[in-house]
């Protein structure tokens, strides 16, 4: 024990400052270290021209990693938010609804802006070469999402057989009674840590898979791909923009609030949200506004921001939608309108086990580009600007708990005696 204390502290100073220098790196926000990484991919693309197409390589590996963790992340994730989620009867069948309102409003909202503006075909990139596979209807198309068997969902990444799979066990273990529904909660919880311990590594590796994105693409097709990629951000923008009027609408119509006084009673809500890109941090902050500040029963202000923010992730769902027919553009790859479905089902169905997890729009967006075929490595070229946009949607996904939160409180105010 002595030797390797004496040891550690008489290595030397050259292995000391590079230790120093990976910690202040690590202690960087991600957003930093990946515009770091975005300007020198820019500048070494633009250096080595078509040599830089061999930086690639760690891009498509941290991507292949992340379609590696994302199955079981999934999985773990739907049981423990089963397991933990404490409401039932006709409060739960109207929650839900209004949940699956918003996100499939949200992801119709995303494919009609990037249908209609078409941001990807400002450029083009080359397409991976991939095995075509044979067009079949939206039917097959969900019929071949049904797991045949309970292994292959997470070898092929299908999403919608990983979350039948994980609602199947964690409705059998929510059915559990004493020590034997503990131990599943602990298990659950335990599985759920590890992995995102794990994830929290290659995440660590994000800004690298962007420097080698940026610099393959740069020196082969030069910057032309990235005037597309602002019109995407653009375009997202909108989006969610008019997702944001779709929630005001809603509440002015359909509850007691009034949208200028939501807003202004939740303003510091939104701007955390915006601020730590996490609407698992923010919800204690919009549980307290909503209750103390709008004024909505506390019953409505637990069940849209507790509850909510574990299922309700219109923001994300969205965004996913965009992405998956941007790049879909900018290949020249195609989506027929029963890809596009399929994207909508994907994109609801992965949001489901989004909640707590970072990056989760990262993490998901893998498996709704496997569902309709589309290269996930590009997914590298959006890590640029995702940074930004993710701030933006959980905006919108705090913005979508507090709509539910409203609509569930009803037309009439409860009155609240002064204490």
């Amino acid at each position: 024990m002595a030797g390797s204390h004496l040891s550690a502290k008489t290595d030397p100073g050259g292995m000391r400052v590079s230790g120093g220098r990976f910690q202040r790196w690590g202690r960087l926000p991600l957003y930093v270290r990946i515009l770091f990484g975005l300007v020198l991919g820019v500048a070494v693309g633009a250096l080595l021209g078509p040599r830089a197409h061999a930086l690639d390589l760690p891009a498509r590996l941290i991507l292949r990693l992340l379609g590696a963790l994302a199955p079981p992340l999934i999985l773990v994730a739907v049981i423990q938010a089963l397991l933990t989620a404490e409401i039932g009867g006709a409060v739960a069948w109207r929650l839900g609804r209004l949940l699956l309102l918003n996100t499939v409003t949200a992801i119709v909202v995303g494919l009609v802006v990037a249908n209609v503006l078409a941001p990807g075909r400002h450029a083009h990139l080359p397409a991976p070469s991939i095995s075509a596979s044979a067009k079949t209807d939206v039917l097959n198309q969900l019929l071949d999402n049904i797991p045949d068997s309970l292994l292959r969902p997470f070898v092929e990444n299908r999403v919608i057989g990983i979350v039948l799979i994980a609602v199947a066990f964690g409705v059998a273990a929510r059915s559990l009674q004493g020590a034997q529904r503990e131990l599943a909660e602990r298990l659950a919880s335990l599985g759920f840590t590890c992995i995102l311990s794990v994830l929290s590594w290659v995440i660590a590796f994000v800004p690298l898979a962007v420097f080698g994105k940026v610099a393959s693409i740069v020196g082969g097709s030069g910057l032309r791909p990235f005037a597309a990629l602002g019109m995407f951000v653009l375009a997202v923008l909108l989006a969610l923009f008019l997702q944001a009027l779709y929630y005001l609408a809603r509440i002015r119509f359909s509850s007691w609030v009034r949208p200028r006084d939501l807003i202004s009673g939740t303003r510091d809500a939104l701007v955390m949200a915006f601020s730590t890109g996490s609407s698992t941090v923010t919800m204690p902050v919009t549980y307290e506004r909503l209750f103390d500040r709008v004024g909505l029963r506390k019953g409505s202000a637990s069940l849209g921001a507790l509850v909510g923010s574990n299922f309700n992730n219109d923001g994300t769902a969205l965004y996913e939608a965009m992405a998956a027919l941007f790049v879909a553009q900018l290949i020249g790859q195609h989506l027929s309108l029963p890809d596009q479905v399929l994207v909508v089902l994907t994109s609801v169905i992965a949001s489901v086990g989004a909640a707590g997890i970072p990056e989760a729009g990262l993490v998901t967006m893998t498996l709704v580009f496997s569902a309709v075929k589309l290269p996930t490595e590009y997914i590298a070229l959006l890590l640029s600007v995702d940074w930004f946009l993710d701030r933006c949607r959980t905006t919108i996904n705090v913005m979508g708990d507090m709509s539910v939160a409203c609509l569930l409180d009803g037309h009439e105010r409860e009155a609240r005696t002064s204490p």
